[in-house]
């Protein structure tokens, strides 16, 4: 039965690469927008912990949207929900780019609740990807489950490498004086306004392909849970014996990193005067590290010392490396190399072993989930990481901003280092319970 075609004329590689390559431009589009974000913020008045505000706003709106959409294509279809959250998209993007015609039509307090609102649009719309496990749990069998749900991983992990790099090219002077060259006098140009036109075109491409291409499966699946649910399971399995310290960790690993993200834009504007471009570079280059070591290195490395001791490398690359972001840029001992100056090759620098710890300690920790749950419950499993991550990555860049105005701006990265503290020694307590039983 696991050899039937999923739906009726295709391949079950074919549906596979359809959704892959809808998914990847859904989550494109989402990319290009990370190294905006923040300066866009700035721009209409607001301060580092507002704009926080407004890059934790998406993860708090995907979090309350996945359960929805999930249950809603469960009841309508994957496919109608789909094109509804791809539509969604295009709303979003779009308003975003307008934000800055609209503040400066009605003021700007005015604009940065349209950036809001369409943030918000966005983060519901992105919920989508309950619906996209849901597609690919019905058609996949079970023992290919696990490969297809990792190659919708490989979708997210590659749209934002490519997402921030596109947005580099986009706003870069040469692309701003071509855009302003053919286009409408009409259509806003400028560093933020054509990376999030551009996330727009991109989804409405997508939407057109979507429609075009992608069919309605047999589900077998039932993606439930309110955020509600999601909430009580996420304290369910942190108190579980089994689970629980893994998805703690987890929760505090995302937490942290998501508390550099979001303030790292704000550093190296307010520190070097970097804008959209420049910061592309950098989250570019970052982005294609993790990959690197996720896609070709994690398995060799995992063979060789296991899950558990990676992991706590992993965490304790982290705690060096993120405290040493915001002071990095006054290395005084670090050459600019070429048109880089010096900070940009300081933060190039401290960011690779940042990157290589990340990526050895969320594979790591996904994987010894994995480990620890039954055969029956790994898509429960999943979820929850998934929830704990969500939930992470909306109270993670909240905080970190109200550390940035009230503290100190370095402060935000050293206590996101600190926080890896407490993943190390519970790794370090599982790690010798596992010896010991052996």
């Amino acid at each position: 039965m696991g050899e039937d075609p999923p739906i009726p004329g295709w391949s079950r590689r074919r549906v596979v690469a359809t959704l892959f390559f809808i998914i990847f431009l859904d989550l494109l589009g989402f990319g290009i927008l990370i190294p905006v974000i923040p300066l866009y913020a700035k721009f209409f008045g607001a301060n580092e912990f507002v704009g926080s505000l407004l890059i934790a706003t998406y993860s708090a709106f995907q979090f309350i949207g996945a359960p929805i959409l999930g249950r809603l294509s469960d009841e309508r279809g994957r496919r109608p929900i789909l094109l509804i959250s791809i539509s969604g998209s295009v709303i979003a993007w779009t308003l975003f780019g307008l934000a800055g015609e609209l503040g400066g039509a009605i003021g700007a307090l005015n604009g940065l609740v349209v950036l809001f609102f369409a943030r918000a649009l966005a983060g519901a719309m992105g919920g989508n990807i309950a619906t996209a496990n849901a597609y690919m749990a019905d058609i996949t069998p079970a023992e290919d489950r696990a490969r297809g749900l990792g190659i919708l991983g490989a979708a997210f992990g590659l749209g934002f490498v490519f997402g921030p790099a596109i947005a580099g090219v986009v706003s870069s002077d040469p692309a701003l004086e071509l855009f302003r060259s053919i286009l409408p006098a009409a259509v806003p140009v400028s560093e933020y306004t054509m990376p999030s036109f551009t996330a727009a075109a991109l989804s409405a491409a997508n939407l057109g392909v979507a429609f075009a291409v992608l069919p309605e499966p047999r589900r077998h699946t039932k993606t439930a849970a309110t955020a509600t649910g999601r909430l009580r399971r996420l304290y369910e399995a942190i108190t579980s014996p089994d689970i629980g310290s893994l998805v703690l960790s987890f929760f505090l690993a995302s937490f942290a990193f998501s508390a550099f993200e979001s303030q790292f834009i704000f550093l190296t504007n307010d520190q070097l005067g970097y804008g959209t471009a420049e910061n592309a570079v950098l989250l570019t280059y970052v982005g294609v590290l993790i990959a690197v070591v996720q896609g070709g290195l994690i398995g060799p490395l995992t063979d060789r010392f296991g899950e558990y001791r990676l992991a706590i490398t992993g965490a304790a690359i982290q705690v060096l490396s993120l405290a040493a972001v915001p002071f990095a840029i006054d290395w005084a001992f670090v050459p600019s190399i070429g048109p880089v100056d010096a900070g940009g090759v300081a933060l190039a620098a401290v960011s690779t072993p940042l990157a290589f710890g990340n990526a050895l300690t969320n594979v790591s920790l996904n994987a010894m989930v994995s480990l620890n749950a039954s055969a029956d419950t790994q898509g429960g499993a999943f979820g929850l990481t998934q929830s704990a991550g969500s939930l992470a990555r909306t109270v993670g860049p909240a905080l970190a901003g109200l550390l940035y105005v009230t503290v100190a701006y370095w402060s935000p990265f050293v206590v996101a280092g600190l926080l890896f503290v407490p993943v190390i020694v519970v790794l370090g307590v599982l790690t010798r319970d596992a010896v010991t039983t052996t």
